[in-house]
């Protein structure tokens, strides 16, 4: 498939504003928001790449067709005809997941995702397996069957080259948008106080080091008949980031796994972590910069009323020790983001994380 088609880039809700800026970064010109993510126009080609760059997609679609569809009958027939083998290979297992909208005349979707199993197995001599790491996505909305091929396989989050991870991680795709949302442009420094496995600190460095998130994973559109060669792997600029960046917990454990995960994504030369207490943090040498964490917030992990004494002491130690640096927290109580006592401005829309709500509290320069 030569001709361009529609490539859709999944995001958090509420961060499509942030993705759309990063794909305009990217280079990908004609993207445009859509809800639950962006939109591209592209060829595979820029699929590969998409995958390789983005740090703020959960995952890439590439939408390679659609057809209209008003029964079973005729989506048995439709297809059985469809040419599946433009994209997908015969000894490579699929799965199918098929969603259907109530404007449909065909609304039932196991039964929808049946014919099309039938259709790939008899017509197409396809495998379907549960665990198939290649995913065919099915939406039937108005009577359009529209088809697109999940070419991420693994969410992006999984960098490939971060193991350890503690408790109420923060995935690593929604700490690119957050670090984007609060301006960082990998220029200046950023310090976590909590920052459990390191994952705010790592994406901050390797942002800064123009390293590609997607250098050290394999990917879905690898196993498909439109994969030609690794031309596309690429491991990014890997400049030298003038600025330095800080980790801290009072959990020794989670410095240690902090520790081993920036040294497999090769930036632990650009990180300090500390086992240290938050209200203990000290103001690092040279430029103000950015102050970003994730801290507990009850919902998740203890009990609730004990944290207001945390986010005091947290807010007391950087207005104390951070003239001139910015703050991104995220929590899902305002109350708790409150008794920080910062200068935080009007929230912004929900992000869901962990079967929570949440929300990226921001300051200006303290």
């Amino acid at each position: 498939m030569t001709t361009p088609f529609e490539i859709f880039m999944v995001c958090t809700p509420g961060f499509e504003q942030t993705l759309l800026a990063e794909a305009l970064e990217n280079g990908f010109a004609n993207a445009q928001i859509t809800a639950g993510g962006v939109t591209i126009t592209g060829t595979w080609e820029d699929v590969w790449r998409a995958n390789l760059v983005m740090r703020g997609a959960t995952r890439i679609l590439a939408r390679v067709g659609s057809f209209m569809a008003f029964h079973l009958a005729q989506l048995d027939k439709r297809a059985r005809k469809y040419p599946w083998g433009d994209v997908l290979r015969q000894d490579v297992p699929v799965r199918v997941e098929v969603s259907t909208s109530k404007k449909s005349k065909i609304y039932h979707a196991g039964a929808a995702t049946q014919r099309i199993e039938t259709a790939l197995k008899e017509s197409h001599g396809m495998t379907i397996a549960a665990d198939a790491q290649v995913a065919i996505k099915v939406r039937i909305d108005d009577n359009r069957v529209t088809i697109s091929v999940d070419t991420s396989g693994e969410s992006l989050h999984k960098r490939g080259h971060k193991e350890a991870v503690g408790k109420a991680p923060m995935r690593e795709t929604l700490a690119a948008l957050m670090l984007r949302d609060c301006g960082y442009d990998g220029r200046e420094p950023v310090l976590d106080p909590m920052c459990g496995s390191g994952t705010f600190v790592i994406e901050a460095a390797e942002i800064a080091c123009g390293l590609f998130p997607g250098r050290t994973r394999d990917f879905a559109f690898q196993q498909l008949a439109t994969y030609k060669d690794d031309s596309w792997r690429k491991v990014g600029e890997t400049r030298a980031p003038t600025q330095h960046f800080h980790g801290s917990d009072r959990d020794a454990g989670a410095i240690r796994m902090a520790t081993a995960n920036a040294e497999r994504a090769g930036v632990a030369d650009h990180i300090t972590f500390q086992n240290l207490s938050a209200t203990d943090i000290k103001r690092p040498e040279g430029p103000p910069g950015l102050i970003i964490c994730n801290p507990p917030y009850g919902g998740r992990i203890g009990n609730q009323n004990m944290l207001y004494g945390v986010y005091a002491g947290l807010g007391e130690a950087i207005k104390r020790e951070f003239t001139g640096w910015r703050v991104g927290m995220v929590t899902s109580e305002a109350g708790l983001a409150k008794a920080s006592g910062l200068p935080f401005k009007p929230k912004g829309p929900a992000i869901p994380h962990g079967g929570l709500k949440v929300w990226l509290f921001q300051t200006d320069a303290l």
